[in-house]
């Protein structure tokens, strides 16, 4: 029975990252890093709206229809199912019979699937995908939804070439000394001793820890918002991107746990490090966020200042 699940689990971890018509590639060799996935998986990965970009904030435009999120099973300690190292990141696979994500002008519910982890080579180093005004962060999260309409198959969202298909929630990591805020990363990173090599899952990280705890921080009513692809190959342009701006707070010496434990897939003497890929040219699109406060009452508030300082003039 134990065999057939981490069968199923792999199954539903694969599709993900990839689709019917995967290529090789990889993060730490010059023949299939980043850098040659336009030519290896020219479908998308040479695309118009590649992921991930560097969020220039001076250029997101307001739009108050991107309110609150409606979060279903982050506080279950009962849906984390497996941890397993993919040969390319850490996944968690999660139980997308209790956690879904609504509201936040998403085209419908969305079912959580997985999330998994990019980083650098240390707390020190830069290691996020997404950056912002060229800011680059130790790690980032990413937990990956599947539109309700799909039943749970990130493969049929693939293959229905939908835009609107997957919705993944990006989550700045940076380093910090207060550990006693870092519990729930502390419990998290201790089963990365169990999965050294390429295909290594354990279940045994059930009733431990809840998403909400390793979210513990951040405020997820403020995020940026566009549209774009998946960051590995084939680089499926079917994503709706939430980054959230706030970073989770994850005590250094656990950050370095994912650089120093794990191995990269077909090399196992090999660390697995810098596993991101490049920010991709924006070409054209449209990143908001919420509103600024509206320009017109702080002008209001800085005539009325004005006519009160003159006022004083005349007493």
């Amino acid at each position: 029975m134990i065999v057939l699940l981490v069968t199923f689990i792999a199954a539903l971890l694969c599709p993900v990252h990839t689709d019917s018509s995967s290529v090789a590639w990889c993060y730490n060799q010059p023949t299939c890093n980043f850098t040659t996935w336009s030519q290896i998986a020219p479908q998308y990965c040479n695309g118009s709206m590649q992921s991930p970009i560097n969020i220039v904030t001076t250029s997101v435009q307001g739009n108050p229809n991107l309110t609150s999120f409606n979060f279903t099973g982050f506080d279950d300690n009962s849906t984390f199912l497996s941890i397993a190292n993919s040969g390319d990141s850490v996944v968690v696979n999660l139980d997308d019979y209790k956690m879904a994500v609504q509201g936040g002008d998403l085209p419908g519910l969305y079912n959580t699937k997985q999330f998994h982890l990019h980083w650098g080579n240390g707390s020190s180093s830069a290691g996020s995908e997404h950056t912002v005004n060229g800011k680059q962060y130790p790690m980032e999260l990413h937990i990956v939804n599947v539109h309700s309409k799909y039943n749970g198959s990130v493969a049929d969202a693939l293959a229905a070439k939908d835009s609107t298909g997957l919705a993944v929630l990006g989550f700045f990591i940076e380093g910090t000394n207060e550990k006693n805020k870092t519990k729930s990363w502390d419990i998290l990173t201790s089963f990365l001793t169990q999965i050294p090599s390429s295909g290594n899952t354990t279940l045994d990280i059930m009733n431990k820890i809840t998403m909400d705890s390793l979210l513990e921080g951040v405020n997820r009513t403020k995020y940026y918002r566009y549209r774009g692809s998946l960051t590995t190959p084939n680089c499926n342009e079917v994503v709706i991107w939430t980054v959230f701006k706030d970073p989770i707070k994850v005590s250094q010496d656990l950050i370095n746990r994912f650089s120093t434990t794990t191995f990269f897939k077909a090399s196992p003497s090999v660390l697995m490090t810098n596993n991101f890929r490049g920010v991709q040219p924006l070409n054209g699109r449209v990143v908001t966020s919420q509103p600024l406060p509206s320009t017109a009452a702080t002008s209001t508030i800085s005539i009325i200042t004005v006519l009160l300082l003159s006022s004083l003039c005349w007493l």
